[in-house]
């Protein structure tokens, strides 16, 4: 959201207070500023928990309750509210009372059992939440076993998904997601809105930072209507921040680490870095002789994103680098998708080694792999000649294979991938690096002679 001096919308999060930042009011605020509203709370209890366990938890009296909300909507006024953990029958009645007295829209995460498997809501609070909270929801968002208790549904499918989203939405409220989370396949979320069903679904993300997933996600729901979305919008970009939430999941603690609810607010940030960087790295290869180093076909530089899972993750120039003999003609302006070819180096590179995202492809010569051999670089190649038939009729799947074939014959990570081509294919050396400017200074050293500025052809 741009700033400006119009009213931000403020949403409401009634929930547990979680001492490892990972899940509660903590992942519900950031995921509030991350999709541009103002995150208000009320703690209903203080958890001292970790990526491993919950130690101990501490319930907040009603009273307390009730002046956190009512302050904050006399005051600031709530968009949108949502619960997470509500301990006790008198917790979840006192939040059922006051939702009913102020109106505004809920979003109902039923939560139950932490990532660490301790439980959350005790087991005479289920019936309160299905009678008195539930009925005043605009959206219940349980997951898999979340769902199969409030509905009394098996749930091992779509279908049965859909069933127990019906039962549960007999209970009252307007709406239900049912999270498909801990199922099999891709990871589907399945939403019953309006006498519609709606299915999101995208590949599934095998991770151990998930602490925090239901809270983001259904805080993002509410943020979403907090600004004035309609719920079938709201809930597919909360499938997209939260999908994001979990690849760039944080590496902290020694179990279940958290999701990362600012991901997406990063990647844009890094796309712009990116393409700065690669302007960057086109001005650094004017000092690179382009005869020793531009290919027939042409030449490009690649950058990618952290972890990238496709092209469109992967920014180049639009149009391939070009020399008249004397100098580089400039190319398009980079782009998100600009090298299909680098893109699957960098794919391929990235999901072992994910701190290499840069690459250069360069004219092949025997020389330039002599040099960079002498000077230090690791150097890997694969043979297209012995691609499988199988390979050679998939489009778009020499490359993994190429790739995946170079990185099986080299302990760590190759500086340098090569190929001697094949009929009609030319031979061609790729340079990965870090960014693009180490790329092409990789490039200077192995074309030219750095002791004595001469050149070594």
């Amino acid at each position: 959201m741009a700033v400006s001096d119009s009213k931000i919308p403020v949403a409401l999060t009634i929930a547990g207070s979680d001492s490892g930042g990972g899940a509660g009011v903590q992942a519900d605020l950031k995921t509030f500023a991350a999709a541009g509203v103002h995150g208000a709370s009320c703690l209903t209890a203080i958890t001292a928990q970790n990526t491993l366990r919950v130690a101990s938890i501490h319930n907040i009296p009603t009273g307390i309750i009730e002046d956190q909300i009512r302050v904050v909507v006399e005051d600031l006024g709530v968009d949108a509210a949502k619960t997470g953990m509500l301990h006790t029958p008198e917790v979840i009645e006192k939040v059922a009372q006051l939702v009913r007295e102020f109106g505004f829209p809920l979003v109902v995460d039923p939560v139950m059992v932490a990532k660490s498997g301790a439980p959350l809501l005790r087991d005479d609070s289920v019936d309160i939440l299905k009678r008195r909270l539930i009925p005043t929801a605009t959206l219940v968002t349980p997951n898999v076993p979340e769902a199969e208790k409030l509905s009394g549904i098996t749930i091992s499918d779509k279908k049965d998904m859909e069933r127990a989203a019906t039962r549960i939405l007999d209970l009252g409220c307007r709406g239900v997601v049912v999270k498909g989370g801990h199922l099999t396949g891709e990871a589907v979320d399945l939403l019953l809105w309006d006498k519609g069903v709606q299915v999101f679904s995208r590949p599934r993300i095998e991770a151990s930072h998930d602490h925090g997933t239901g809270c983001s996600f259904s805080a993002a729901i509410t943020a979403e209507i907090a600004k004035g979305s309609p719920v079938v919008e709201a809930v597919r970009r909360a499938k997209e921040l939260v999908y994001l939430a979990v690849k760039y999941g944080l590496a902290v603690g020694h179990g279940h680490g958290p999701v990362n609810p600012l991901a997406m607010l990063y990647l844009k940030s890094e796309k712009i870095s990116v393409i700065e960087k690669l302007l960057e790295a086109y001005r650094e290869l004017q000092k690179v002789e382009p005869r020793r180093a531009v290919p027939e076909v042409g030449m490009n530089i690649a950058y990618a994103l952290p972890k990238p899972g496709s092209s469109s993750e992967v920014a180049a120039f639009a149009s391939r680098i070009v020399s008249d003999g004397v100098r580089y003609l400039l190319p398009a302006c980079p782009m998100f998708g600009g090298s299909r070819h680098l893109a699957s180096y960098l794919v391929g590179v990235g999901s072992k080694f994910p701190h290499m995202r840069a690459a250069v492809n360069i004219r092949f010569d025997d020389r330039t792999l002599r040099r960079a051999e002498k000077a230090g670089f690791t150097v890997s190649s694969y043979d297209r000649r012995h691609e499988p038939e199988d390979v050679k009729g998939i489009e778009g799947a020499s490359i993994p294979w190429g790739v995946s074939q170079a990185l099986s014959r080299t302990a760590g990570c190759p500086d340098i991938i090569y190929h001697t081509g094949d009929v009609g294919k030319e031979p061609m050396i790729v340079v990965l690096a870090r960014d693009p400017v180490e790329a092409v200074h990789k490039i200077r050293k192995i074309v030219e002679n750095g002791a004595t500025g001469q050149r070594p052809y």
